[in-house]
This record gives structure tokens, C-alpha cells and sequence, in this order.
């Protein structure tokens, strides 16, 4: 199924038809279909300019001027253009930006060395062989008395941040890290081979370093966390049955979704994952694109195995590309619909994710009660439901979902779930240190490390430029007019440069940021607008000077702002596998530009200090982070005071 974006702009649903490659495209920001992204590669591969042996990265759509779909009609021609991201046969970073329509790659730009595009599955691949095939590598495991490599896990990590001495500058790198597996089907990262790292040069396609700190004892114990790997399953619990006998309350044209008046369009970015665009209720834009721009998991431990880790999941591995395909009755649960997704293969191809995105309603609770305790003690009380989109994405040892929320009263949530596989290390009390290296189990510790997510939120609020306030409640001095101590106040303020905007949470002064509309009024007079309510806000732990602190400079504030860009879309930045940082917001903000009324972009961080404890092993139980978008004189009063009540007694 194609996966499209804009649902409504203006205030009223569009199409746009468009012919291309007997390809009868419906909008201009559709997903890309199998046929355009065939013919982007073959257009690319037909290019003398070309390499011809080049791997690819991904493939995304370039979208529209952003006046452009503002004001586009029915029937308006236009383009389909792409840009293909990917690396030459010498390691070389490119993009190639071709117009689909044409027929005819219109830009070609070589990459800087030392900002290159995310790995690509061929990479790992070779990195996992070229180290098993390493003689220095298989003497190491033989010092451990491991001689079957069948047996033996590598792990894969980013080469960038802390780089080998031994690496050419602009060459493409990778570490790797080793388990032990009792069987083919076993729990690999139950039995970490500890002390043991190699060094990739992936340009040059060799091991640079087989460091060793050292024989450690393998752990022994099994960590088998499958069903056919327990003693024992609990009774299975009671069937909760979810039923729509009248079928969903949402409508679904090709991706766009209609629902108790919210309109979007779904897709998955190959970078971040999902994304909603033109998100809209009742026929009045809010955002015009919403979606994670990059992730980091910084590790705070000296444990060797470990300390050199920050890892980012979007630009350097596509989170979005590594979508699961979803299982109903396991990912989901309910009445289903769901979108596939394709993207761009190393060598060309399109792999299809199927049930990329899931679809569906919840019964969320209370929306709204009172009981009239005066007289005859009537009571008047409304459920709530929430629409749920969703989607998963494995990197390596962690999973990650994206639940994005959308409620009837107007309030939309994000919500990041982790769970998966813990990183681990065998315990050496010569190395691990109680205050950073948690155990797990007797013969296990983990290390303490952060999860912080980047969300790129693209303000369209009712259709103008937008302003971006900061609100705190604070105490007031006691004197004659406050003379019991008990009042305070909720004051507000503009914020209007780029510098102004780099802000942290505050829960004591119960700060939150508040995006206005100054042209549109309420019904009282004051400006439509949606605050930032913030849920879990980690910053960055890392000292700001040091390597993951550059590299990473969009984890340093929870807040920042700026005026839209169509070319700033990732926090850490386009590139960055083997980065330093260029291209994040440090550098997008340097300017310190004018953001007082605009067209509004915030970048919003949040996410996990995860101090590590024995539930977490051998799978984490999910944990829960994420902030809500909360109406603030978006509409009038209560929009939900119209909803029908659904009480019923015993005997119905």
C-alpha cells in the first residue's frame, strides 16, 4: 500500500492527479511507490557520472515548497522528485536528486568526508565477516577456549565519536563487540565476550585492531527469554475481546486518516519512522509535519566494552528503515488497519515492509465527569477513546515504539516505548563500579546509559506564522496584598530568537512552552494556540565539551527553535556517521535567528536515564516516555461537551 502525507491544508481536503511512469499519483506528497523508486535507481544507474557500483542508503521524497502545497488546487501539475542517498565504491558520500518526471538526475553533490550518509546493510554484513575471518580475532577466542564461530554473535557499532587512531581520515568505520551463543536459536547476548572489541576500516575492507583487555570468565547461565524457553508459562489470562460491530470510527484514503474530526497522513521516514503531516482538526491545520529527527544512547560507564558508545539510531542505522512488520494480536490488538511501507535497499532493490504502521481505536477512560451532589445527585459523565498510530523498529539489542495519539478533546501525545535486550557485560569487580555498572545478575552488570529522542514539530497553527511563549508559575511575596502567602501566578514570555528558544524543563516552576497564532482570537479574545506539556525530559549527561556532547548538541536543551528551512530536518544532522557534530542545531542555530513570528519549527527532546535493574533482564519490560500537545484557546470551551453519554444499567 502506498504510504502518502498531506491530509488538509486551508481548511479543505485536496487531490492532485498526476501521470507519471503510468503511475496515476493522487498528491504530490505521496509515499514513494515501488515503481518510482525502481526507476529513480535505474535513472541513477544510467547517469556516465555515476558510479556504477554504488551502495545506497536510502531514498526519500523531496517535497514541494512548502508555499506550494499551501496553495495548491486540484489539478495542478507538478513534479515527483527524489533524492537517493548513498555511498561510492571509495567509501565517497553522495546525494543524487532526480526529477521522476523528467526522467533525468538534476544534482549531483559528493559528500564531505567527514559527514557521511547512515551504514548500509552491506557494510554490516562485511564488518561481521571480515571480523570472524581475522586471525588475530580467532586466536583471541581461542584464548577463551571458543572455537566454533558458528556459535559466535558480533554486534556491529558506529565507527564515529571516538575514532581509532589507526583510521584514514574520510574512510567509513565500525566496532564490533562479541557473544556467545549455546545454539543457533539461544539468547546471543546472554554470554558477552568480554574485553574483546575489533576495529573495522570499511573503506579498506580490513580489521584495524583486535583490542583485548584481557581473558574474562564466560558467563554460564542461559538467558533464553522464548516461550519454549521457560520452565514453565503462567495460566494464559482471561481473552479480552475488543469489538467494533459497526466497524472503526476512522475512514482511510490511501493513507489518509479521518477521525472524530482530526485529518493526517501517515508515512514512514527512512531516518526517524513515522510521520504525520498536516495534521489537522476540524478542517484547521495544527502542524504541518511531525516526526522524530534523531535519537542518541550515550553510555556513562568506563567499562572498556562500553565507554566509546553514543549511537544514533536514525542517521547512522535509519531507524524508520528498520520498521518491524506488525502482528496482529501481538504488536496490536483490535480493529486493524494498517500501511506498508517500501524503502531503499544497499543494491538497489525495494524492500517492502509490510503492516508498517498500525491503525486503530482505544477505549481511554473518562473524558469528562461531574455528580451533581445538590438535590438529586444526578451525574453526567463521558468516555474518552484515542486514535493509535503505531510503529516499531529494532536497532540492534533495543526495540523501540512510536505511538503517536490523537484524543477527542483535541490533545495529541507522543509516546516512545523501549523494551528489548539490555547491554551487558560480564562482571569483573576489577572494572565495573557499583555506581555505573548495575548488576543483573550474579554473573552479569549493565551499564548506566540514556535514551534521548529529537522530535521535529513544523508548525502550521491555524494557518499563519507562529510564536513561541515560555509560561512558569511562580510563588508571590507575601505582603499587604498576599497576606496569608498562599497566592502565585502564571507568567508569560515571548521568546523570539533561536538563543531565546534553548530552554530546559523546569518541573518546580511547572514550566511549559506554549506555540500562538497572534492573527487568530478566541471567543475571549486571546490568540489560538497548542502548549508543550513535557513528560519525561533527560538532558544530555555528557559533558557538553566532550565528544558526544558536539555531536549530539540537540540532547543539550530540551527545547529549541527555529524559522522552517525545508533542508533542516535532523537534529544532529543529515550526515553522521563519522561527524563531529556539524550540521546539528548547534550549527543550525549559530545564527541566532529571528523566530518572534515565523514560520514556526520547535525541536522538542526527551527520554530515559536508564539506570539498569534485574527486571530488565533477560528482556526490559517496556518503558514508557514521551510529551503532550495540549490545546490552550484552540477551541472556545469543552469541544468534547457535545459527546453523547454511553452509560448503561445492569440489566442492559
Amino acid at each position: 500500500m502506498a504510504i502518502s502525507f498531506i491530509a488538509c491544508l486551508n481548511g479543505a481536503p485536496v487531490l492532485i492527479k498526476a501521470k507519471i511512469m503510468n503511475i496515476n499519483i493522487k498528491h504530490p506528497l505521496e509515499a514513494l511507490t515501488i515503481e518510482e523508486i525502481n526507476s529513480a535507481v535505474e535513472i541513477f544507474k544510467a547517469d556516465k557520472n555515476t558510479d556504477k557500483n554504488s551502495a545506497y542508503s536510502h531514498i526519500t521524497l523531496i517535497e514541494p515548497d512548502k508555499d506550494f502545497i499551501k496553495s495548491y488546487k486540484d489539478g495542478d501539475e507538478f513534479s515527483r522528485l527524489v533524492k537517493i542517498v548513498g555511498v561510492d565504491s571509495q567509501s565517497k558520500g553522495f546525494e543524487a536528486d532526480i526529477n521522476l518526471s523528467e526522467k533525468k538526475i538534476i544534482s549531483l553533490k559528493a559528500l564531505s568526508s567527514d559527514a557521511q550518509p547512515t551504514y548500509h546493510t552491506s557494510e554490516v554484513f562485511s564488518a561481521i565477516m571480515l571480523v570472524l575471518e581475522n586471525k588475530d580475532y580467532q586466536e583471541a577466542l581461542k584464548k577463551r577456549g571458543i572455537t566454533n564461530l558458528d556459535l559466535v554473535h558480533i554486534d556491529p557499532w558506529p565507527g564515529g565519536g571516538i575514532i581509532h587512531k589507526d583510521l584514514k581520515e574520510g574512510h567509513r568505520a565500525l566496532k564490533a563487540i562479541s557473544f556467545l551463543k549455546e545454539n543457533p536459536t539461544d539468547n546471543a547476548y546472554a554470554k558477552p565476550v568480554q574485553g574483546l572489541i575489533a576495529h573495522i576500516d570499511l573503506t579498506d575492507m580490513k580489521v584495524l585492531e583486535i583490542e583485548d583487555h584481557g581473558v574474562i570468565d564466560m558467563p554460564k547461565a542461559n538467558a533464553r527469554y522464548d516461550a519454549d524457553g521457560q520452565d514453565k508459562l503462567r495460566d494464559e489470562p482471561k481473552e479480552i475481546s475488543i469489538t467494533q460491530p459497526q466497524g472503526p470510527g476512522y475512514k482511510v484514503n490511501s493513507n489518509k486518516i479521518s477521525w472524530e474530526g482530526w485529518d493526517v497522513r501517515v508515512s514512514i521516514d527512512p531516518i526517524g519512522g513515522i510521520i504525520l503531516q498536516n495534521l489537522c482538526f476540524d478542517e484547521r491545520p495544527i502542524l504541518f509535519r511531525a516526526g522524530m529527527s534523531d535519537m542518541v544512547v550515550p553510555y556513562g560507564t568506563s567499562d572498556p566494552m562500553h565507554s566509546w558508545k553514543a549511537v544514533f539510531d536514525g542517521t547512522e542505522y535509519g531507524f524508520g528503515a528498520l520498521a518491524n512488520s506488525l502482528t496482529l494480536g501481538c504488536d496490536c490488538l483490535g480493529e486493524i488497519h494498517y500501511f506498508d511501507s517500501h524503502q531503499l535497499s544497499f543494491d538497489g532493490s525495494v524492500n517492502t515492509i509490510e503492516n508498517a504502521i498500525c491503525l486503530h481505536e482505544e477505549d481511554y477512560g473518562i473524558q469528562w465527569k461531574h455528580t451533581n451532589t445538590i438535590g438529586e445527585g444526578s451525574s453526567e459523565v463521558r468516555r474518552s477513546r484515542r486514535l493509535v498510530i503505531s510503529s516499531f523498529s529494532t536497532v540492534g539489542n533495543y526495540d523501540y515504539g512510536i505511538f503517536w495519539y490523537l484524543y477527542l478533546d483535541g490533545t495529541i501525545q507522543l509516546e516512545m516505548k523501549l523494551t528489548g535486550i539490555v547491554g551487558v557485560s560480564a562482571f569483573d569487580a576489577s572494572i565495573h563500579k557499583t555506581s555505573q555498572d548495575m548488576r543483573i545478575t550474579q554473573e552479569l552488570v549493565s551499564p548506566i546509559h540514556q535514551h534521548l529522542f529529537n522530535v521535529r514539530l513544523d508548525w502550521f497553527l491555524d494557518g499563519g506564522n507562529n510564536q513561541l511563549l515560555e509560561t512558569e508559575v511562580e510563588p508571590m511575596p507575601m505582603d499587604s496584598s498576599n497576606p496569608y502567602g498562599t497566592q502565585f501566578q502564571a507568567i508569560s514570555r515571548h521568546l523570539s530568537t533561536e538563543n531565546d528558544a534553548k530552554r530546559n524543563t523546569s518541573a518546580e516552576k511547572s514550566r511549559v512552552w506554549k506555540i500562538l497564532n497572534p492573527e487568530k482570537k478566541n471567543s475571549i479574545g486571546s490568540s489560538s494556540a497548542y502548549k508543550i506539556l513535557p513528560g519525561n525530559t533527560p538532558v544530555l549527561l555528557s559533558n557538553s565539551d566532550s565528544v558526544v556532547g558536539q555531536r549530539a548538541s540537540f540532547a543539550k536543551h530540551n527545547l529549541w527553535a527555529t524559522p522552517f528551512h525545508k533542508e533542516e530536518i535532523y537534529g544532529a544532522g543529515m550526515h553522521t556517521v563519522m561527524h563531529s557534530g556539524q550540521g546539528g542545531l548547534d550549527d543550525i542555530t549559530s545564527k541566532n535567528r529571528d523566530i518572534s513570528n515565523c514560520d514556526l519549527v520547535t525541536w522538542y527532546t526527551f527520554g530515559v536515564t536508564h539506570v539498569p535493574r534485574p527486571e530488565d533482564w533477560p528482556v526490559m519490560p517496556v518503558e514508557y516516555c514521551g510529551f503532550h500537545l495540549i490545546p490552550v484557546g484552540f477551541f472556545d470551551q469543552n469541544p468534547t461537551i457535545n459527546l453523547p453519554p454511553s452509560c448503561k444499567t445492569n440489566k442492559d
